[in-house]
């Protein structure tokens, strides 16, 4: 891999945009490296992903301008799908995501960034849709995923002023969960995917798999989906073992209890 690093701490992986010197921008090789990372995600040992780019000043500062300035029609809409195909399988991924968001996320980058399961920030993060002003309209799923994530309103002012905004902002309108300092921002996503890693993984799974197939469909059906997975919890080993330590610490717990004696 010339453009993205993988590195597996215990049960967590963390995927690393390594090209520093164009700030981490997105072009055709660095989306093919990273189709093949997550293909090569080894599920029977990994329980989560952390997302981010190397460095401090650029999380993904966009799709790669230079490559994109001479396409056609047809090469620009087969570029779009290249990066769509690649942010979909990030997001339906079958563990969760953990954007690490360092310095500019912008175009692509934001749009990367709400492919993952849960976005925190450094303190000098910057998020923006900017494309208009290049005379293009997003392209990676921006204009899909902001109004999904954000509310239509604030999508549309986003996009069509092309305005950046800063990481309180972005916290403000629930585009990132946390921010942090630049120096506790790896420490922060570690301990956040270590946390969802102690807990049983095919509930997890199966939580990240009923939300997300739950918001393309109605509520009666989505509810049908959750009878499913909730279902498809049960007879498994985690199930098995987390109500039974429950029962059992329930039940030493009343043990201990002392009855109040009236004398």
């Amino acid at each position: 891999m010339e453009f993205i690093t993988y590195e597996q701490q215990e049960f967590v992986g963390i995927i690393t945009i390594n090209r520093p010197k164009a700030l981490n921008a997105l072009n055709s090789k660095v989306l093919e490296e990273l189709d093949a990372t997550l293909n090569n995600v080894d599920l029977d040992t990994t329980r989560c992903l952390i997302l981010t780019g190397a460095g401090d000043k650029s999380f993904v500062a966009g799709a790669d301008i230079g490559e994109m300035s001479t396409l056609t029609k047809a090469e620009g809409e087969a570029f779009g799908k290249k990066g769509n195909d690649v942010f979909r399988k990030l997001e339906t991924f079958p563990i969760p995501v953990i954007a690490a968001i360092n310095g500019f996320a912008l175009g692509g980058g934001c749009e990367i960034a709400m492919s993952c399961d849960i976005r925190i920030c450094s303190d000098n993060a910057v998020f923006g849709q900017p494309e208009v002003g290049l005379g293009i309209t997003p392209g990676f799923g921006g204009t899909q995923r902001l109004a999904r994530t954000v509310g239509v309103g604030m999508a549309k002012q986003m996009i069509y002023t092309g305005r950046n905004i800063k990481a309180d902002e972005a916290f403000r309108i629930g585009l990132v969960n946390a921010v942090h300092t630049q120096e506790e921002l790896m420490d922060a996503a570690k301990k956040l995917a270590s946390i969802i890693s102690c807990n049983a993984p095919i509930a997890v799974r199966n939580c990240k798999k009923a939300i997300n197939d739950g918001l393309q469909v109605d509520m009666d059906q989505a509810l049908v989906i959750e009878e499913k997975l909730f279902g498809d919890c049960f007879e498994t080993e985690d199930q098995k073992a987390g109500m039974g330590n429950f029962l059992e610490k329930d039940k030493e717990k009343k043990l201990k209890v002392v009855p109040f004696q009236n004398k």
